[in-house]
């Protein structure tokens, strides 16, 4: 499995590859030689020496790789090692393998098998579209030296003594400001790997983290106000806190690594949703690499205090693995019978969870207490890889009944109707009856 139910979303250190392998390793100090800057086809494997299905692949990898030479470039990186990188572009499992084609800043995930022959086709499939939008001229060379041209520096927002206060001191949101003088040689490196992060991170983070910049010798009392001694200086603002120096690396991949870091610390837990509809399971499981269901017992046997008890101790998980990016979902018992059935719940042993990966259609059930130990030992364990999955009923998310939000009472038991007896002459029907 390519995601967290198939080996982990943690990333861990041992290479697979040798210098005589076809396959590039790759690594923080030369990814950007020579991926971003390449005009070639990158086929890239994010892998731990720890997991199991990428032990498996290395095999077919090398294989592949001898075949695509000079064709496709293939190249694999050590995610636990080089945890940046695979900050970077968001991995959360492994193996996770992505095409590096027109646009380097934003690759495409591999969705083919894991054979030697299914990845060389997979490669020859996006190569030829590679070809095809260069014939059309949408593509030129590689994002990356048009970038350094001075052209796509649209996702850094220029700051000036007139819009600081109100754009970044008023927000809610994490910037990172970098202040600049246009003569500093070193600004001018940073220009083209401050322009990639600001792009990547505003899509990462939907816009909640921002990139700015100042110009120094132009805005001088933002320069004076914040202690501003050398260029390029970089400090980090977040809402109600004292503006920190940046301290990380220069390259995009540690910018946009800080960044996550601040976006993660900051960003709320995530919602904790009831199942109401098939729109809410289908959008929070596809969204999101994970969803944690709980299926709750019926009202009438917790009653308000203690449904409200099983979901504070899921908020409490839901802010505790934050950093996940996890959907987070409940639903009572007997609501939702074919997703329990699905699941392998069905009819007993409430309140349960289970934890599925929608893009394998895998899950696995909290085995353990329905508690915050209990639950924080099922979720380590999978981020960990560890615990057993299984295969979603059907193969597919069951079908969803449509049903009416808790209204957070206590149940009621349903009213029986009423019978009046009184025109009913009990004596006389116990005569006809006597034996």
């Amino acid at each position: 499995m390519n995601g967290v139910l198939g080996c982990s979303l943690v990333l861990a250190v041992q290479g697979f590859y040798s210098a005589s392998d076809d396959v590039v390793e790759l690594n923080p100090s030369n990814f950007n030689r020579e991926v971003i800057q390449s005009d070639s086809l990158w086929l890239i494997e994010f892998y731990a020496p720890w997991c199991g299905h990428c032990q498996n692949l290395t095999p077919d990898w090398k294989k592949a790789a001898t075949a695509l030479k000079g064709i496709v470039k293939v190249g694999a990186i050590d995610a636990d090692q080089h945890k940046s990188l695979g900050g970077q572009y968001g991995v959360r499992g492994f193996p996770t393998i992505k095409i590096f084609g027109a646009n380097k800043n934003k690759p495409e995930d591999y969705q083919g098998g894991r054979s030697s022959q299914a990845i060389v086709e997979g490669a020859m499939n996006a190569l030829r579209s590679l070809v095809k939008e260069r014939l059309s001229g949408k593509s030129g060379g590689s994002d990356y030296s048009r970038q350094s041209g001075g052209g796509s520096k649209k996702d850094v927002v220029e700051l000036t003594d007139d819009n600081f206060d109100k754009m970044v001191l008023d927000s809610g949101d994490v910037w990172l400001v970098e202040f600049f003088a246009p003569w500093c040689g070193h600004c001018k490196n940073l220009e083209p790997e401050w322009a990639a992060a600001a792009s990547a991170v505003k899509e990462q983070t939907k816009g909640k983290v921002h990139l700015g910049a100042v110009d120094a010798t132009v805005h001088q009392g933002l320069a004076s106000r914040y202690g501003i001694r050398g260029f390029p200086t970089i400090k980090i603002f977040r809402k109600g806190e004292e503006p920190e120096d940046y301290q990380g690396g220069r390259s995009r991949s540690d910018i946009i690594a800080r960044a996550m870091d601040l976006f993660s610390d900051n960003a709320p837990p995530p919602e904790l949703l009831e199942i109401l509809s098939e729109d809410i399971l289908k959008k929070t499981c596809e969204d999101y690499q994970l969803c944690v269901i709980a299926v709750l017992p019926h009202i009438l046997d917790t009653g308000a205090a203690g449904r409200n008890g099983y979901l504070e101790v899921m908020m409490k998980m839901a802010e505790k693995y934050k950093k996940k990016m996890w959907g987070w979902l409940w639903t009572e018992a007997g609501a939702q019978m074919d997703l329990e059935a699905s699941l392998g719940i069905g009819g007993f042993g409430y309140p349960a969870m289970a934890a599925i990966n929608a893009r394998k259609m895998k899950f696995a059930l909290l085995r353990g207490s329905f508690s915050e130990t209990g639950i924080h030992e099922f979720l380590r364990d999978l981020s960990v890889g560890r615990g057993s999955t299984a295969t979603v009923g059907g193969g597919a998310l069951p079908k969803i009944n449509t049903v009416e939000p808790w209204d957070g009472k206590d149940g009621e038991l349903p009213v029986e109707d009423e019978y009046d007896l009184s025109d009913v002459d009990l004596d006389d029907d116990f005569e006809r009856d006597e034996l």
